[in-house]
């Protein structure tokens, strides 16, 4: 069965991207618009792995990303944002997040994703 990624970000267009991406790649895709959206999926569908934008109404990402960790301790969590130099290695690792990646890097998403999974949820802070 192929792995199961949750997208969540407030823009249309950029879920709607990503879902191609990483459909074409072989995973099955759930989306939220924002972080409050992504703990009711998250709940309601089990996910290998999560995709957080940072700026987001109700409940951005490094608010979510904490809840998601205490609820899904091993699912590992990507903060994809244009916004990657607002977030230091100490506030993504006190939120959970495994890794921060720059939307610019988008085409480096899937493979990230794939060596995430491989690792069975080891957390580790990496920018790229």
């Amino acid at each position: 069965m192929s792995k199961c990624v949750l997208i969540v970000d407030d823009s249309p267009l950029i879920r709607n991207a990503m879902r191609a991406l990483l459909e074409a790649a072989g995973y099955r895709v759930c989306e939220a618009n924002d972080g409050s959206k992504a703990l009711e999926e998250a709940v309601a569908s089990n996910h290998d792995l999560i995709v957080l934008d940072l700026v987001m109404p109700n409940m951005n990402g490094l608010q979510a990303a904490p809840l998601l960790r205490r609820s899904f301790p091993t699912v590992p969590i990507i903060l994809f944002t244009m916004h990657s130099g607002a977030v230091t290695e100490r506030q993504a690792l006190a939120a959970g997040i495994t890794c921060v990646m720059c939307k610019d890097g988008a085409l480096t998403l899937v493979s990230r994703m794939s060596e995430l999974l491989g690792k069975c949820g080891t957390a580790n802070v990496a920018t790229a």
